[in-house]
């Protein structure tokens, strides 16, 4: 005869042996920072560019089934809602963005798939009319380049030209005078990085010299004062194709590309400018790449991009935020 005492014993025997058998819920500590999965971005999906002017933020080109896009798009946080803006004046992909006293500058881009066609256009968009501007052409042909603003110029690093080659490019945009100087090229020629200003300084973040597999951790900083660039940490995981935006006191990198293994990075890898050092964040719920980024507050967004590697498709139009505590 089984007593009650026996009984009690069994259960609480089975119902540890449950408790040991249970997967593990994923821990923040290591890794802090939660996502949300916001408004979707409406016209967006692969090598759409991002950007912030006040609170708001704006998503801009990309490619969707038929080609490239001319989509202009801006969301509000406040309420989670995007409008439709004055389209861009080209159809265009792999774009060079910045901002300067309120006004968003988009530079080259690709018009034909598989990284063909650099364009040397360049325009001036002012969000209080809602209408765009054309400024004096790039020097050269370039897509898949970086762009960041600093002392009212803009800064534009790297790409691929119309051979389809990366270039060590570094030419800067003087809106004030809608001209072009030379600075001092990348280290290395690449494209598909994460270019930004923070301090003082433009740092240069991973991308690809040739094909998407050749991925590089490099990261470089130029010195707009002494026309120098020097080294920095490198990136925690080499990659390309990534978003990169100013968050929180660190240079936040997310995402990437790697068509050889068929898959996408959800890594998301913010550097300490005053440790210079990378730390891991929450990963992407996703992995993805081509995609932008910008901050509002205390929130980091991420708008668009690919959830599968090189031309295999998976184009999203999520717009995600990311905010550590």
């Amino acid at each position: 005869m089984i007593s009650f005492r026996m009984v009690t014993t069994i259960i609480t025997m089975l119902m540890l042996a449950g408790a040991l058998a249970a997967p593990k819920a994923h821990s923040q500590s290591a890794s802090p920072g939660t996502w949300q999965l916001k408004a979707p971005v409406p016209g967006s999906g692969g090598e759409a560019a991002a950007i912030v002017v006040g609170d708001k933020l704006y998503a801009l080109g990309g490619s969707d089934a038929s080609g490239a896009t001319s989509t202009n798009a801006e969301y509000h946080p406040a309420i989670d809602k995007w409008r439709t803006r004055a389209a861009m004046p080209s159809a265009r992909n792999h774009l060079g963005v910045a901002v300067v006293n309120g006004k968003i500058y988009v530079f080259g881009g690709f018009v034909g798939s598989v990284h063909r066609d650099a364009g040397t256009n360049a325009s001036e968009y002012d969000p209080s009319t809602d209408k765009w501007r054309g400024l004096a052409p790039m020097p050269t042909p370039l897509g898949s380049v970086g762009a960041a603003a600093i002392n009212g110029k803009i800064h534009l690093i790297g790409g691929r030209g119309l051979d389809g080659k990366t270039v060590a490019i570094h030419t800067v945009y003087d809106p004030a005078t809608d001209t072009w100087t030379t600075a001092a090229p990348l280290p290395k020629a690449r494209d598909h990085l994460g270019v930004l200003a923070a301090e003082g300084k433009i740092h240069a973040i991973g991308g690809r010299f040739t094909s998407p597999d050749d991925r590089t951790d490099m990261h470089d900083v130029y010195d707009p004062a002494t026309d120098r660039w020097s080294k920095a940490a490198p990136l925690k995981t080499a990659r390309s194709a990534v978003a990169a935006a100013l968050y929180h006191g660190m240079i936040v990198v997310d995402g990437g590309e790697l068509p050889s293994e068929k898959r996408t990075f959800n890594e998301n890898e913010g550097y300490d400018l005053k440790a210079d050092k990378w730390v891991t964040l929450a990963p992407l719920p996703h992995g993805r790449h081509g995609f932008g980024a910008g901050a509002i507050g205390n929130s980091l967004y991420f708008v668009g991009g690919a959830l599968g590697p090189g031309g295999s498709g998976g184009n999203t139009n999520e717009l995600l935020m990311f905010t550590l505590p």
